[in-house]
């Protein structure tokens, strides 16, 4: 039919090929629409990125864009060489070291006479029984089992404690006295508040050290031994825990004093404990040598003991590679003493929220030991008596040490080898002396001159002694 406007007719109805055209031109439009779509969410995620890079085509250009994040993947080719763990370091050392003669005095591992580690009978005993009885790999609660920890109450504080009976003490399961401690740290550094002093013994056990640091307490220390006598600086540690300021958390080792040797008579700790009180002070015991003191697990608890019956909220790590040789384990317990049951609760709940994110649930197989061993009419009392039997070994060995380094002819005084107690003998021997054991004689012992007792035994005692005599020139 006519139509009055041509050009309107012609726009409705096209020819064949300008429609071909006009469609293509759509689709290219299209797809340059769609991939500058993709482009810009692409340039934002970059921009996020720390770890992206890659070249993409633009359309519209057709130039290639190169779009990079920061550093990302080459992060790691800045990470410095960290220093050897001063201890376990040695330990790596030792391997290396190809002298069929090597003595390894730096790891504090109980050995027997035969230089070899001991399995307690009790312990073999428990885990034969934990087998016989089919006992399951499922997740421990996040505080641990509620068995190993009333058995560690009742071990560190005594069953007859007035703390235990009246259900006082928060306790959690820990990974051995490390973990332990750094639970208490963190809970510490929460409710005291970060940068609160702690105050420990100089010379101390290293890790202490970086413990609290990484839980964000100020570090601070007390004198603690004295060189000359190689015995306790009873009143520098006095004088230092009364100018703390008011609230400080004093740390404290509960027996067999690691690396010294040296603990306070019980008059002494006495002492001690009222300098804590009159300041206000949090006291928090480590104990990782409960029986290697004085062979006797009990008589070893007596400073927390004491604590409790003094008063002191005070806190506690318990560990039992030692004293259970169960050292890959990783067995511990963390404890608090509280005012009633119900703070009690409000500790414990708090304490699992300091546990939960940082390893969610402890191991099983070492508590479950422990656990089966102390709550044992049988195996317990035959635990004590390893125990004793233990700490009879080193005490021995002092003996028979000092007496080969008077056989070398040696003019220097050798008494505080067997008056210090417990698994470790602090010599006094300097950084060159220790260095010189470990080159010319293949004696592997910490820098700081603290020889592991158990290391020793009837066999290399002679070398040890002539070795240190050499190196002292005594």
């Amino acid at each position: 039919p006519a139509v009055d406007n041509p050009s309107r007719a012609l726009s409705r109805s096209p020819p064949v090929r300008c429609k071909v055209k006009e469609s293509w031109n759509y689709v290219l439009r299209s797809a340059a629409a769609i991939m500058r779509g993709f482009a810009f969410p692409l340039l934002f995620l970059a921009g996020q990125a720390t770890a992206f890079s890659f070249t993409m085509p633009v359309p519209r250009t057709r130039m290639p864009l190169t779009i990079r994040g920061g550093a990302g993947a080459d992060y790691i080719t800045d990470v410095p060489m960290g220093p050897a763990d001063p201890i376990l370091g040695l330990t790596e050392e030792f391997k290396k070291d190809t002298d069929p003669d090597k003595i390894n005095l730096s790891i504090g591992a109980y050995r027997g006479d035969d230089g070899k580690p001991w399995v307690l009978p009790s312990v073999r005993e428990a885990e034969k029984r934990m087998l016989e009885r089919g006992d399951v790999k499922e997740y421990a609660p996040i505080a641990g089992f509620p068995e190993f920890v009333k058995a560690s109450l009742a071990f560190a504080y005594g069953e007859d404690s007035p703390a235990v009976l009246e259900d006082r003490i928060s306790g959690v399961q820990g990974l051995s006295g490390t973990g332990s401690l750094r639970i208490g740290a963190t809970f510490m550094s929460q409710y005291m508040g970060e940068g609160t002093p702690i105050y420990i013994s100089d010379p101390t056990w290293g890790n202490h050290l970086q413990i609290m640091e990484k839980a964000g307490l100020d570090v601070k220390r007390y004198r603690y031994f004295e060189p000359t006598t190689k015995g306790l600086d009873y009143d520098g540690m006095i004088e230092d825990l009364k100018a703390a300021p008011e609230g400080s958390i004093i740390l404290l080792h509960a027996c067999a004093h690691n690396p010294s040797g040296v603990d306070p008579s019980p008059e002494q700790w006495k002492a001690i404990s009222d300098v804590c009180k009159e300041g206000n002070h949090v006291v928090f015991f480590d104990c990782a040598y409960q029986g290697f003191a004085t062979g006797d697990a009990r008589a070893d608890a007596f400073a927390i003991r004491l604590f409790v019956e003094e008063g002191h909220n005070l806190m506690l790590a318990q560990s039992y590679a030692k004293n259970f040789g169960l050292y890959g384990e990783r067995v511990g317990c963390l404890s608090v003493v509280c005012k009633s049951t119900e703070e009690k609760d409000r500790v414990n709940s708090q304490l699992k929220r300091v546990i939960r994110p940082m390893y969610s649930s402890p191991p099983i197989h070492g508590a479950g030991i422990v656990q089966e061993v102390l709550g044992c009419d049988v195996l317990r009392p035959q635990y004590y008596e390893e125990c004793k039997s233990m700490a009879d070994r080193i005490a021995e060995m002092r003996v028979l040490l000092k007496a080969e380094l008077i056989a070398t002819g040696s003019t220097l005084s050798w008494e505080f080898i067997t008056e210090q107690i417990g698994m470790f003998a602090y010599t006094g021997m300097t950084k060159d002396m220790c260095e010189k054991l470990i080159n010319k004689h293949h004696i592997f012992l910490t820098k700081d001159g603290r020889v592991s007792m158990a290391g020793i035994n009837s066999k290399n005692v002679k070398k040890i002694a002539a070795a240190i005599h050499d190196v002292t020139q005594g």
